[in-house]
């Protein structure tokens, strides 16, 4: 992420400078010297700033840097969103070892579907990891990964163990085996052929969002009815209903991450502007302003600002991390700005996104 040029508060005469300063969103970074600083974000950046800089008095319980200051820096910022991302990005640059800790970021949880096995099968991880898999996520917390990873499977037949399998017609099994909701690899019932199949199938329906198995079960429902094979069609109903049970389970972004695109609508600093963050396939570009006014239509210069785009693709690492920031803020009681979510730049819904840029510019007129 890039960090833009900050502003400096005049230490010799601090107590002017600081009742200067606006009392809005802002990241600052006060440093004692050259080997000590610390940095934070705030949405009262005049209150923050006098608080820990206050003049003279011993010492109390509460941070007072006023004694050591040689330097402070501030990043004014429109929205809480902009001031999580800018303060990620500092933490990055000035704690390399501890950014996480101090930013206090939480890797969410994704279904992880482990195509390296020779016997595939799914597994709730908070890690990324650059071995083949689908990751399927990021969801709300960890409890409703499990959920939706318990609830999916039953629509499918492949194997729910957590073992290495070295099938064996000895092996003893499994009450999901007993119960005809494995096809058994274990106990050679099927081999990996017949297995891999089964799990084709389940990764067309992570990868689709379940489009591919809800149009199967409903065209044969449709099918066995037209037939008047009632019978079956209503067992086929039955099913239908349960797989769109499974699919109400998800949050809001979930999908297969690699399909993970969208834009951030957040409110800019300059009038008349609100910045737009795209991300593409789960990583964060650097922000673009959009101005609300011009002869040329919205929608028109969004199709050009979208045609423009080259998609940085960040390290695994930093991808997972970049997820950890957009599930923390989508999820979150506080965010601030709109989210419009899609699956591939060509599919971006240009008349929703024109609506969120309205609603948010005129948010930020208001305020």
């Amino acid at each position: 992420m890039v960090v833009p040029e900050p502003q400096l508060l005049d230490v010799a005469s601090l107590d002017e400078a600081m009742n200067a300063l606006p009392n809005s969103d802002a990241v600052f970074l006060v440093s004692a010297g050259e080997r000590s600083a610390y940095l934070a974000k705030t949405s009262m950046l005049r209150r923050r700033l006098l608080r820990i800089l206050k003049p003279g008095g011993a010492p109390g319980r509460s941070l007072n840097l006023r004694d050591v200051v040689t330097r402070v820096e501030y990043w004014l910022t429109a929205s809480r969103f902009e001031s999580t991302l800018l303060h990620y990005a500092l933490a990055k640059r000035h704690y390399p070892d501890d950014y996480l800790r101090l930013v206090k970021l939480r890797m969410p949880a994704y279904v992880k579907l482990i195509l390296a096995n020779e016997f595939p099968r799914s597994q709730v991880t908070t890690r990324l990891s650059g071995g083949p898999g689908l990751y399927y996520g990021p969801f709300r917390t960890r409890a409703a990964a499990e959920l939706f990873e318990n609830q999916f499977l039953d629509l499918f037949q492949m194997r729910r163990c957590q073992e290495n399998l070295e099938p064996s017609p000895q092996h003893p099994g499994c009450i999901y085996g007993e119960m005809n909701m494995c096809l058994r690899p274990c106990q050679q019932v099927v081999g990996r052929e017949e297995y891999m199949t089964e799990v084709e199938r389940v990764r067309e329906f992570l990868n689709g969002d379940g489009l591919s198995l809800v149009n199967v079960t409903s065209a044969a429902r449709e099918r066995l009815s037209h037939e008047m094979n009632f019978e079956e069609a209503a067992r086929q109903h039955k099913r239908l209903e349960s797989i769109q049970k499974v699919l109400a389970l998800r949050d809001d972004l979930v999908c297969d991450i690699d399909r993970l695109f969208g834009v951030a609508v957040a409110p800019a600093p300059t009038p008349d502007t609100v910045l737009l963050w795209f991300a593409c396939q789960g990583c964060w570009q650097a922000p673009l302003e959009f101005p609300l006014t011009s002869h040329v239509s919205m929608d028109q210069r969004l199709r050009e600002m979208v045609a423009s785009l080259e998609p940085v693709m960040a390290p695994l690492g930093e991808k997972q991390e970049h997820l950890a920031l957009l599930a923390r803020w989508h999820y979150s009681t506080w965010s601030d700005g709109e989210w419009i979510g899609f699956h591939d730049l060509a599919q971006t819904p240009y008349r929703k996104l024109v609506r969120a840029i309205s609603r948010v510019g005129q948010s930020n007129v208001g305020s």
